[in-house]
């Protein structure tokens, strides 16, 4: 019997690019359906009956949510091919925490750039600070598993298709604060499963100003 994969997914979300890229690691084919955000559809609903929310990773028949999972599950459930998480338990421990991290920090913080009126100074700030931390675990690695490409980096990287976003309505400048970490994300769009997954910043850009008019923000 044929696996079936599908994801649904929405371009611009850096959850649904680590799905993206994950599958693309694995080699793994898939039918990918975007889904409309503002009018979701009722296998999305039916999927994700609990966030009715994407990505969601249906393997089988059987849903799969939250992109972090997807990246464990995909990870075992297609070992064949470049291991996403360390196998020793320490450094896959230390790969969940700095991924963990990422979703409560990086991701809340940013948001607050461009979705909240009158925070978008202070947000800045802690997101650079944010970043810092970041960098500086990455310190000299090639990648944040070292010499191998895989779940913080894949949870990451997503975000850089934002960059240009947070640093318009931030006003900051993210190269000349963290430029590690700056060379870390172009190594890692230098990979055919990044560069097909992340969006180009300029089209990011016009979907979150469209946003922020249906918010009311603009």
């Amino acid at each position: 019997m044929a696996e079936e994969v599908i994801l649904l997914d929405f371009w611009a979300s850096m959850f649904g690019m680590r799905t993206r890229i994950a599958l693309s690691e694995k080699r793994v084919k898939y039918d990918h359906r975007e889904e409309d955000l503002w009018n979701k559809s009722s296998f999305l609903l039916e999927m994700n009956p609990v966030h009715k929310k994407i990505p969601v990773l249906i393997h089988n028949g059987k849903p799969v949510c939250e992109s972090l999972i997807q990246i464990e599950y995909i990870d075992e459930t297609w070992p064949d091919k470049n291991s996403l998480l360390p196998s020793d338990p320490y450094k896959r421990a230390h790969a969940k925490f700095w991924a963990d991290f990422i979703d409560k920090k990086v991701n809340v913080t940013a948001r607050r750039i461009w979705a909240a009126k009158g925070e978008e100074q202070e947000a800045a700030k802690e997101f650079i600070e944010i970043l810092k931390t970041l960098e500086s675990e990455l310190g000299d690695k090639k990648y944040f598993g070292d010499e191998t490409f895989g779940y913080v980096d894949i949870a990451l990287i997503g975000f850089y298709s934002w960059f240009g976003v947070y640093e318009k309505f931030g006003n900051i400048s993210i190269e000349s604060e963290c430029s590690k970490l700056i060379a870390w994300a172009k190594r890692c769009l230098e990979r055919e499963s990044v560069a097909k997954a992340l969006p180009e910043s300029e089209k990011v850009a016009t979907f979150v100003s469209d946003c922020r008019k249906k918010l009311g923000l603009e």
